[in-house]
């Protein structure tokens, strides 16, 4: 098998293994809808076997002014991903490197697409909510380091996140014990992200600390999209609750939104709530009410471990988590 110096499988390797030529490698890897099926899905076996990452022309220099930081996020949409993103830069820059974003909403063969970022970045950073494979986060932290951000790829990767179950069950509990509400709804997806599975354990763990059985959780993306038909839900009879708990801002203004349109008074017939603590949640009428998160200062201290990763690989793994705070306002039904 051909490998490098250090042991590695090399593009000779892949070639071998899904017997084409190296040209055909290169093009599965550079351009894969240009290639046959059949021998794209040949190459990409061998890749997943071999657990083969490319190699970039930039890295082979002996000398680099600036080393470069592959982010790996779902998307840029909402305020969230601006905040995550000028804290990033922030804490790249002050080091001198640059940033190569990859976005992965809609795109097929996102395990090949982080594997080829791995050979252009001298470091890579996996938001949570992109879905790729265990061998690949493995075969790409052999090559670089790798950070885990608002996500937990496994033990063996170094994480970034915010505190959720406390801060939810903090928020769901004043709903309960404040305002009496008792059919209340937590909205978004658990699948999307450990941040939402985490935000839906605290609002679990306050309805069993008041002997209550928490709903199943109703299915939204972060989308101000989605807010209309949770609205309409709840308006048409499809929907009972007297709150929501959202897992987002963006989501939870939306609903809000359109709520009122509707005809129902929030809060005085439902309780919103929110998470993020965007600028829009202090000017809208009523106030909303959610979660502070420091989403900035998040995204330049994940930069600035990774500029310290590049320095020095060594130290073993860490799990970093940021407070988050609750901050009441009138959409929970407080004055």
């Amino acid at each position: 098998m051909a490998e490098d110096g250090t042991g590695r499988p090399t593009i000779y390797s892949v070639a071998e293994r899904a017997q084409v030529s190296i040209a055909t490698v290169s093009r599965v890897l550079r351009l894969p809808d240009q290639v046959r099926p059949a021998t794209r899905a040949k190459v990409l076996q061998a890749v997943e076997e071999l657990n083969y990452v490319p190699d970039g022309a930039a890295r082979s220099l002996a000398v680099k002014s600036h080393e470069a930081h592959g982010l790996v996020l779902p998307e840029l949409g909402g305020p969230y991903y601006a905040d995550l993103l000028t804290g990033y830069e922030q804490g790249a820059a002050e080091g001198g490197d640059s940033v190569v974003l990859l976005l992965t909403e809609g795109k097929e063969a996102v395990d090949l697409l982080v594997r080829r970022l791995a050979g252009r970045v001298d470091g890579i950073v996996l938001m949570g909510g992109v879905q790729i494979g265990e061998s690949t986060v493995a075969a790409v932290r052999r090559k670089i380091p790798v950070l885990g951000l608002a996500n937990t790829h496994e033990e063996s990767v170094e994480s970034f996140s915010t505190e959720n179950v406390h801060s939810a069950e903090s928020l769901t509990t004043h709903l309960l014990a404040e305002h009496g509400r008792r059919r209340l709804r937590f909205v978004g997806s658990t699948d999307a992200s450990d941040d939402v599975r985490e935000r839906y354990a605290g609002f679990v763990a306050a309805h069993e600390a008041a002997g209550l059985v928490a709903a199943d959780p109703v299915p939204a993306s972060f989308r101000e999209e989605d807010g209309p038909r949770v609205a309409r839900l709840l308006l048409e009879g499809g929907l009972q609750a007297d709150g929501l708990v959202c897992a987002n801002d963006e989501l939870a203004l939306s609903v809000m939104t359109c709520l009122i349109e509707g005809g129902v008074a929030v809060p005085a017939q439902v309780a919103v709530t929110g998470w993020d603590d965007v600028m829009a949640a202090r000017y809208v009428t009523p106030g909303l009410t959610t979660v502070s998160q420091p989403v900035r200062a998040l995204g330049r201290e994940v930069a600035v471990r990774m500029r310290a990763l590049l320095a020095d690989r060594s130290s073993e793994p860490q799990h970093h988590r940021l407070p988050t705070q609750p901050v009441i306002r009138q959409s929970c039904g407080c004055p």
